[in-house]
């Protein structure tokens, strides 16, 4: 390693342990945090089952980057190539549409054969696999209903997907031997007001009860529901409310995943995190930037990041909590937006795990909250930079940003010939 990494971790390692902040004991942590990378930064959310297919359901891609993934192998290799710039051992998250098959199926009828190339390239680099049934673009999905559809026909081609999804899911966990978490969200809504808000979400609770009526061992499958407050298209209703997954997860036993852009554009989910895990398993976050509205902008260090961090750290909750990325972003380099939006997660969570919550707590406790402010405050330009630099060398990947000639470089010799 760097004598000068070396020597600048040891020195701010002193002023934290001067808190009784155990720096390596953080670090040793941190490198045991999986972040789920989406796959669908690498194309656009383009996938490869539909290829001619538009991109539905209240979504969109802004921008048009050179290079972004067309085929299976050109996502692997995008993925390979972001990892290899990320401290850590991670997950990568799949939708149901990034099947790697040339066989023509729907999605209705996929199987875990249809993800076997999959399989292989994770379980070859030690990694897991998260997925998602794909409920949108798609013709049975045009009209912005799916799994609350009035027409019992539509309704079941969507169960039908969800439950083959599950059992995709299953096979991950099984040949990976860490838990798939499957996550489902649905772009059901309407974009002026309805007349009757419930019977839609009726169809729903009854549809998600036959999704979920197979139980399958949680050692390989975590099922996860994913709420939003409006989108394209469903800005004045939309089934899967907020209200309406929490209600359901907590009757059925569920995982909830919170999107930190699927709220009110005012609204944050740090303060939501330790209220649904006083009483809910198992939370799923999809770590996002949102921008004016469900933008899904690139990771940065903002506020509500370290925030979030702050939440899981303090309240110890990171062992019940699944953290994948969630952002689409076609205006910049697709690798360095995967690299930009994981390192800062991360450091998100070392710089809370950096802070002297014990004395925090008790500073609280005692009613002390000028000292509580005060420790806060000055923390927040405590040198953590040179423990992430220790972190990143230690972790054999790039410190500081010469991880962006890396994929300058690969840019170069590799997406320009796209």
């Amino acid at each position: 390693m760097d004598n000068a990494i070396q020597t600048s971790y040891n020195e701010a390692k002193k002023l934290y342990e001067r808190h009784g902040i155990d720096v390596d004991a953080a670090l040793a942590r941190l490198a045991q945090i999986k972040i789920s990378l989406h796959c669908w930064q690498g194309d656009d959310v383009k996938g490869f089952l539909h290829k001619d297919q538009e991109l539905g359901g209240g979504l969109a891609v802004t921008g048009s980057y050179p290079g972004r993934a067309r085929t299976p192998d050109e996502l692997r290799q995008d993925l390979d190539q972001a990892l290899r710039l990320i401290p850590g051992q991670h997950k990568v998250n799949l939708h149901a549409i990034y099947a790697d098959t040339d066989e023509p199926v729907e999605l209705d009828a996929l199987e875990p054969r249809h993800f076997a190339g999959w399989v292989d390239w994770a379980k070859e680099r030690g990694l897991g696999l998260d997925f998602n049934p794909t409920c949108f673009s798609h013709e049975k999905a045009k009209d912005g209903f799916t799994l609350s559809h009035p027409d019992p026909e539509i309704r079941k081609f969507w169960i039908d997907h969800c439950k083959a999804s599950r059992k995709i899911a299953e096979s991950f966990g099984r040949a990976l031997g860490q838990p798939c978490v499957t996550n489902v969200w649905i772009p059901d809504g309407f974009k002026d007001s309805p007349v009757d808000r419930l019977t839609p979400r009726a169809r729903l609770m009854e549809a998600l009860d036959e999704v979920f009526a197979e139980q399958i061992d949680e050692k390989y499958n975590i099922d996860a529901v994913e709420s939003k407050l409006f989108g394209i298209g469903s800005e004045s209703y939309v089934v899967g409310s907020h209200e309406f997954y929490m209600g359901y997860a907590l009757s059925r036993g569920k995982a909830v995943c919170f999107d930190a852009g699927h709220f009110h554009p005012t609204e944050t989910i740090s303060n939501k995190l330790s209220s649904w895990l006083l009483f809910g398993r198992a939370l799923l976050l999809h770590v996002s930037r949102p921008v004016r509205w469900d933008s899904d902008h690139v990771v940065t260090m903002d506020d509500e990041l370290l925030e979030i961090a702050r939440e899981l750290v303090r309240g110890e909750l990171l062992d019940r909590t699944h953290i994948g990325l969630d952002f689409f972003d076609g205006s910049i380099n697709h690798i360095a937006a995967w690299v930009i939006g994981t390192r800062n997660t991360q450091k998100a969570l070392l710089r809370a795990m950096l802070e002297p919550i014990d004395t925090l707590k008790r500073l609280e406790l005692d009613g002390d909250y000028t000292s509580r402010l005060a420790l806060v405050e000055e923390f927040k330009s405590y040198p953590y930079g040179p423990i992430w630099d220790y972190f990143c060398a230690s972790q054999g990947v790039p410190v500081r940003e010469a991880w962006l000639a890396d994929v300058k470089d690969y840019e170069t010799k590799v997406l320009a010939a796209r």
